[in-house]
């Protein structure tokens, strides 16, 4: 299994240095250097994750199904839970949540056979480890260094 360490080898030695050291310590105090974009291409159903300009990520996913709207444009992180549920949606888990537009957010879901389809209310679904890899870097690199961009 490939982990979040394992690619940000193909990274600069400033991010890399950031992220062995978050990585060995697990204490949340230590940057990496850089930034991250996500890219959500909805015709498609993908996310592409590039750190520092680099793609290093490319998962399926799942955006809003028919009656439901994904919004599209380049957001950044406004808050991140490490397991929310939604309040909206019957308390529904949305483990890794990364939101960014209002209560529209990045996180992981338990119907992985979706993935690829059209299929959640609005948010961006993951399976669940790669929510948590994207939930890690977001932290590794901080928010302030990512960008969500969503595009049809």
């Amino acid at each position: 299994m490939i982990t979040v360490a394992d690619k940000l080898i193909h990274i600069s030695a400033a991010a890399l240095t950031g992220a062995m050291l978050f990585l060995a310590t697990g204490s949340g105090t230590a940057h990496a250097t850089g930034m991250i974009v996500a890219h959500v291409d909805i015709s498609r159903q993908r996310m592409e994750v590039l750190v520092d300009g680099r793609p290093t990520f490319q998962w399926k996913v799942s955006t809003a199904g028919r009656g439901y709207v994904t919004p599209t444009g380049s957001f950044k992180p406004t808050r991140m839970e490490k397991m929310w549920y939604s309040r909206k949606y019957d308390m529904s888990p949305m483990p890794h949540s990364v939101f960014f537009a209002g209560g529209y957010a990045v996180h992981g879901t338990n119907a992985i056979r979706r993935l690829g389809t059209p299929a959640s209310h609005g948010c961006i679904r993951l399976h669940p480890k790669n929510a948590a890899d994207f939930y890690q870097l977001v932290r590794l690199f901080g928010p302030a260094n990512t960008s969500i961009v969503i595009t049809r």
